[in-house]
């Protein structure tokens, strides 16, 4: 039996390889748990196709009320605050909501070399900030879009993120970067 892979290395492979593989302009990536509203994908398109952006990042904290359910766990809500402010002092700009996968990629970025998206250690939530982050330093147009992050009742269940070990992960690329690896 083989092991488990995380989201980044599905988001990898095979997805973004069958975009390129398939001629698409555009890659679209959203949560598979029902948390994105996929009727706000044309949000994400617009600044691509308006020719002002290579990435949309979504963001749950530019929409003047963000739906994050009051009884959502302490430490969920206290990372995806938390994570922004950090990650924008090592990106040396300004972004909302750096956790969020919910996002739009011109395909020519992601055929870039550059973005080193094959290392092994980008196998679980690494890979979304590692992305973004890269494609910042790297100048890539980038812009946030304000959408709507749905979160289920908490005895259904709202992440499957650990405290200790999904920290680490969200956090290892900004502390590889800082230290300037």
């Amino acid at each position: 039996m083989g092991r488990t892979a995380g989201v980044g290395a599905a988001l990898r492979w095979p997805a973004s390889a069958h975009a390129l593989q398939g001629g698409h302009d555009v890659l679209v990536v959203m949560a598979g748990n029902n948390k994105d509203a996929p009727e706000e994908i044309p949000l994400l398109l617009d600044p691509i196709a308006d020719g002002r952006a290579d990435v949309a990042q979504g963001s749950r904290f530019l929409k003047r009320h963000a739906d994050f359910r009051p009884d959502a766990a302490c430490y969920r809500r206290l990372a995806t605050r938390i994570h922004p402010l950090l990650f924008s002092l090592v990106a040396r700009r300004r972004v909302t909501d750096s956790t969020n996968g919910f996002r739009a990629i011109q395909g020519r970025v992601l055929q870039r070399p550059r973005l080193d998206l094959d290392q092994p250690w980008l196998d679980a939530y690494e890979l979304e900030p590692y992305f973004y982050l890269t494609a910042l330093r790297l100048g890539y147009r980038t812009v946030e879009v304000p959408v709507t992050k749905i979160y289920p009742p908490r005895e259904l269940g709202q992440t499957k993120m650990k405290p200790i070990t999904g920290w680490w992960s969200i956090l290892r690329p900004l502390v590889y970067a800082a230290l300037g690896r």
